[in-house]
């Protein structure tokens, strides 16, 4: 019965994995269906973000005279701003203007004074441009006494400081399912970059120190590359070196899962408001929404500031994994609560700060009549790229056959079939989820999906 009962998790955990290894990375390293002119090393890191007009408007008039800006749900950019002739001047930008009480100035003071005080794991904060206020929160790990002398310490900047308690915890996204893996922990993969010599592997700096070496197998045959130059805590990002130096084919492409890619064509800052997708080794695609930005996290091993946060959810094992929107790279995975179930809070480390540290490339998919850098000749040449929707081979077991095993009763024995039978249930819940998500990705960017 205890092997059985060995068989039925191992099953399991293959099944709520299925999809591939290295589902939620850029090391999407096998040929695909379609082959466009192969990818070419992208934006430079001294080049600056893609910003929108709202970024422009609150870069123009300062931050004393601003709040932040987002995009509205029609897809309008929206400034706050502190006073009438700002709100005239975004008007005739062609944007909406918000009237504030606080500028960014007065949001910037307050996280100063925040991270002056003591800190406390599990706590978080972040600039909420839509409600003009700054949002602390804190996990089920945060004691009453440490929670109290934080709400002091936010009562005496102000009421726009807002305090909030979180279910789950603030961890980082660790220790999943069967990404790249080393004796450091298992993460996902992100984008692959390059210095022009070499190709790496963009992941989180929180899944293993300098000098980790990485696999694509949990029996470490298949040798990935070893990491380097990696920032965590303060930052939360590090390279992959990958071992023959060359990302190979795809090096383009990000894996989402149910045998599609998605081509990256650039990166970028976000916006709050915006629509993102999410790809990770453990819990594949979903989709969310940006919902600030500059947060600051502690997490149990050190604070990490300026990350993104955003409403969707992520599990361990996802760490790394690639932030995009219609094919733009935007971050990579770093921690949050909750999880694909009940949904939670996801932070995530900027590409643009990451690529700027580092001083690499982003490797994107050559685009006729793009507007993007003009291609250079590839550190990965002869990769093939692949449009949104083709057919990229995927490792791993039909969910039909596997079902079909973790219910034979020779395989688990009568005694197991009703724990089989819930664990299918859930197994399969989180799966017609993760099937949601890839059709909204299809239906919102059914114009570039092939």
């Amino acid at each position: 019965m205890r092997h059985a009962r060995r068989r039925v998790v191992r099953r399991v955990t293959r099944l709520a994995a299925v999809g591939g290894l290295l589902l939620g990375g850029a090391m999407v390293t096998t040929a695909v269906a379609s082959e466009p002119p192969g990818p070419s090393i992208g934006v430079p890191y001294t080049a600056p973000p893609a910003a929108g007009k709202g970024t422009d408007l609150v870069s123009r008039l300062g931050s004393t005279r601003t709040a932040g800006s987002w995009v509205d749900s029609a897809g309008r950019p929206v400034v706050a701003v502190t006073d009438e002739r700002a709100a005239a001047e975004v008007e005739r930008a062609g944007a909406r203007a918000k009237m504030v009480r606080h500028s960014m100035s007065d949001l910037k003071s307050a996280t100063a004074t925040l991270r002056s005080a003591p800190r406390v794991p599990g706590t978080s904060w972040a600039l909420d441009y839509k409600n003009n206020a700054v949002v602390v929160r804190g996990d089920e790990t945060v004691s009453a006494s440490d929670w109290s002398r934080l709400t002091e310490v936010a009562e005496s900047i102000g009421g726009f400081v807002r305090m909030e308690r979180t279910e789950g915890t603030f961890t980082t996204r660790l220790n999943g399912a069967q990404p790249i893996l080393s004796t450091a922990g298992r993460c996902s993969a992100g984008f692959n970059v390059t210095d022009g010599t070499s190709d790496y592997i963009l992941t989180a700096g929180h899944c293993g120190p300098d000098g980790s070496d990485w696999f694509a197998d949990d029996r470490g045959r298949e040798q990935v590359g070893t990491s380097l130059r990696g920032s965590f805590p303060g930052d939360d990002y590090s390279l992959v070196k990958y071992d023959g130096g060359r990302a190979g084919k795809g090096a383009d492409v990000v894996s989402i899962g149910d045998g599609k890619g998605v081509r990256i064509t650039g990166l970028a800052d976000p916006e709050v408001g915006q629509r993102i997708f999410r790809s990770g080794s453990t819990s594949g695609l979903r989709e969310g929404e940006v919902t600030a930005l500059n947060a600051t996290v502690n997490y149990p091993e050190g604070t990490v500031t300026g990350l993104i946060e955003t409403d969707v959810c992520a599990e361990p094992g996802d760490s790394g994994g690639p932030m995009f929107a219609d094919g733009i790279a935007l971050g990579v995975t770093s921690g949050g609560s909750g999880d694909c179930t009940a949904g939670g809070t996801t932070f995530f480390q900027p590409v643009t700060k990451a690529l700027t540290e580092l001083k690499v490339k982003l490797i994107v998919s050559k685009q006729t009549g793009g507007t993007g850098a003009a291609p250079a000749p590839s550190a990965s040449q002869g990769a093939a790229a692949a449009s949104p929707g083709s057919s990229v081979p995927v490792t791993g077991e039909d969910v039909s056959s596997l079902v079909n095993r973790l219910a034979d009763p020779r395989n688990v024995g009568p005694g197991l079939l009703v724990i089989a039978g819930s664990l299918l249930a859930l197994v399969a819940t989180r799966w017609i989820r993760a099937e949601q998500d890839r059709k909204a990705y299809r239906q919102h960017y059914s114009a570039t999906w092939g």
